[in-house]
């Protein structure tokens, strides 16, 4: 059976709909890896470390701030999960303990919705004729919150995963000269070129989750990691300077 080109995008669309917030999570864990990560090799390279060094604190790097990391990302979400929580529960008390003014509320809603007469009374009353459905209109239409979709550890452990699959890319060259016993002289030049590959990737990701310019997308990623490679590598050499002086 044949797929029609118009298939593949409808279903590349609801793929990239579905699992968006994933997505998106893996797309900002992937950057941080890599930016931070290319910055540690950047400066061991401007300090003329050894490749052993490099991937010591590459390495470390990796896996203490993709750690770092994740737990930010867990305990962000679960915040954000328990403060929707919180007002809801405060709205349930509302709804149960001062059910006229709620219900106020609700008609001055829908009446800047453009509800009026009877047609805005029929509205409130069947919204109000449901505890849950009218903790649910006063969530969103008045307090503006909606129910979180993204699973804290889920989320912490996708963010773990794109920081040090991402991050990795900066070092794979140091570990190849190590244990094959490459020439070092140009690592940091494969280093570099790798890494902004992995750039131009997180950047196309990032436009396809944001629904941005891809270009744009794309060199926001690749100028962030660039300056961060800029000022750690002239940092490492400066003070390789100064310290062995």
């Amino acid at each position: 059976m044949d797929v029609k080109p118009e298939d593949k995008l409808h279903n590349g669309g609801v793929f990239l709909e579905k699992y968006q917030e994933y997505i998106g999570e893996f797309v900002y864990g992937g950057i941080d890896g890599s930016v931070t990560t290319f910055a540690v090799v950047a400066g061991a390279a401007g300090a003329g470390l050894d490749a052993s060094i490099a991937i010591i604190l590459g390495m470390a790097n990796l896996i203490a701030d993709g750690f770092s990391m994740s737990v930010g990302s867990y305990l962000s979400n679960k915040s954000e999960i328990a403060n929707y929580e919180k007002h809801r529960k405060i709205e349930y008390w509302e709804v149960e303990n001062i059910p006229e003014m709620e219900k106020q509320e609700i008609r001055d809603i829908y009446r800047e919705k453009g509800f009026d007469g009877e047609l805005l009374e029929q509205v409130v009353d069947v919204i109000t004729s449901n505890k849950d459905r009218w903790v649910d209109v006063m969530m969103k239409d008045e307090l503006e919150m909606f129910p979180s979709s993204k699973p804290p550890l889920n989320m912490a452990l996708v963010t773990f995963i794109a920081f040090n699959l991402v991050g990795f890319i900066p070092l794979s060259v140091y570990f190849s000269a190590y244990f094959f016993a490459y020439p070092q002289s140009h690592i940091f030049l494969i280093s570099c070129i790798l890494t902004s590959i992995a750039f131009v990737f997180i950047g196309i990701l990032k436009a396809k989750v944001t629904n941005t310019n891809m270009l744009k997308a794309i060199s926001e990623t690749v100028l962030l990691g660039g300056i961060a490679a800029i000022l750690a590598y002239f940092v490492g050499d400066v003070l390789e300077r100064l310290l062995s002086a």
